[in-house]
Parts: C-alpha cells; structure tokens; sequence
C-alpha cells in the first residue's frame, strides 16, 4: 500500500530493471554528494511529467526517480539519520523520500519530527514518510492527535496517515487503539480537501481491513454514521469504505 505506481509503465519497466540490476551490484553510495549526484545522472522527464498527471507537484527539486530505485539506494545505505537529516533539508523530492527510508525513528526528537511533517508538500512524501518511518515511533498516538488537528492540509493528513500506516504495519496494537479515534476521523470527515478526504477513507478502510472482525463491523457503523452527516466529503468517505468493507471480512 505505501508505495508509488509506476507512472509511465510501458516506457519505466525496462529502465526500472536495469537501475535496479545496477544499483544491487555496485558499492555502497555513503555521501550526500554521491547521491545527489546520483540522483541528477538518473533524471527522468517522463516520470516527472507522470507524477504531475498523479497530482504530485511538489515545491521540492524533483528529478523523476523511481520508488523501487530509491528503496535500492536506501537498502545499500542502510540506517543513516545524520545522513537522511541532510538528505531532507536539500530540498529534492527523491533525497527526502530517501531520508524517510534511511532514517531511524528513535533517533529523531519530537522536533525533528514536527519539522518534516510542516514541510510537507505532496501526498507521496506525505506516505512515504508515515510508511516508512512515522509508525516506528514511540507513542504514535501524541502526534496523531497533534498532527490531525493541524488545520494544514498536508499535516492533518500526516496524522491520520499515520493512523493507517499503524493499522497495516503495527500488528501488536489492540483494536481499542482504533476505535478511540473514530471520533476524531468523524470529526474531519467534513473536511472537503481532496488529500485529507481520500487519508480519512484510507485510514477507516486499513482499520476495517487489518484488523478484528469485529472492528469491521464497527468501522462500516461508523461510517454509516459519517454517510448521515450530509456532505460531500462525507458522502464520498461513507461510500467509499461501506463498498469496500461490506465486500470482505477482516484479515485478522
């Protein structure tokens, strides 16, 4: 779930094969200048133009380097978070998804962390960080509260992204984590933008999907509820988690 399409496939798929054989037989890229370096030989027009038609237009320096590249890069590396500190202040799109992998989240103080989240400015990076590093953090819950209750777009998301990510990922978590959020995803199921809207129906379908039985069925109540709020956001969230969890029982 947390991972980027392929925008232009039939013109990437080639190019993805023969990065990723590369990138898995040469030595370590341990500088940031090595990799930033790296990222400009590998630039990619078309991937740019694909990820505009995905409505990713970040302020960010964007080079069009593909997901299964960066996680190749980010697997050589290994945990660097002096590294992927430097890596996010650059500015560049691909070096900050980068950071979000090489990261450890016990080594960023709450700042640090406050700090990512307010810059950022798409919806890849948005998930690319709750995915890969926000779940790992200790005490997610004060910074889903924190986050979700930003009247920014991009950080409300990030806090109930983050509610996702932990549904999928965090196995160890009781049903009872879940649930006291409803109300807050209720709450802000009124919100008519597009990225906080599409994070609510996310996050509500993870939880229905990822855990109990019975959460499902508590999830698709709430979202009965949510459909009787009588907007447009609301409508479409309620619709679209009814449909989705009314066709399959939870995985747990």
């Amino acid at each position: 779930m947390f991972h980027l399409r392929r925008f232009d496939q039939k013109s990437t798929i080639a190019y993805n094969k023969s990065i990723s054989r590369y990138y898995f037989s040469c030595s370590l890229l341990m500088t940031y200048n090595e990799i930033i370096a790296r990222f400009k030989k590998l630039k990619n027009p078309r991937n740019i133009e694909g990820m505009k038609r995905f409505g990713i237009r970040p302020n960010d320096k964007v080079y069009g380097v593909n997901i299964p590249v960066i996680r190749c890069m980010g697997k050589q590396i290994g945990k660097n978070t002096e590294l992927a500190l430097q890596l996010w202040d650059s500015k560049i799109h691909e070096a900050r998804i980068l950071a979000t992998i090489i990261a450890e989240a016990d080594n960023l103080t709450a700042a640090q962390l406050d700090k990512w989240v307010s810059e950022l400015k798409s919806w890849d990076t948005n998930d690319q960080l709750c995915g890969n590093l926000l779940w790992r953090i200790a005490k997610p819950e004060i910074k889903i509260n924190k986050w979700s209750k930003d009247k920014r777009e991009f950080v409300r998301r990030a806090g109930i992204v983050l509610l996702a990510a932990l549904a999928v990922k965090n196995k160890k978590l009781p049903d009872s984590f879940f649930e006291k959020y409803f109300p807050l995803l209720k709450k802000y199921s009124v919100d008519e933008r597009v990225y906080v809207k599409k994070a609510i129906s996310w996050a509500l379908r993870e939880i229905g999907k990822c855990r109990s039985e019975k959460l499902r069925l508590k999830t698709i109540k709430l979202a009965e509820e949510i459909k009787k709020l009588d907007t447009p956001s609301a409508r479409w969230i309620a619709s679209d988690v009814i449909r989705e969890l009314s066709k399959r029982k939870a995985r747990r």
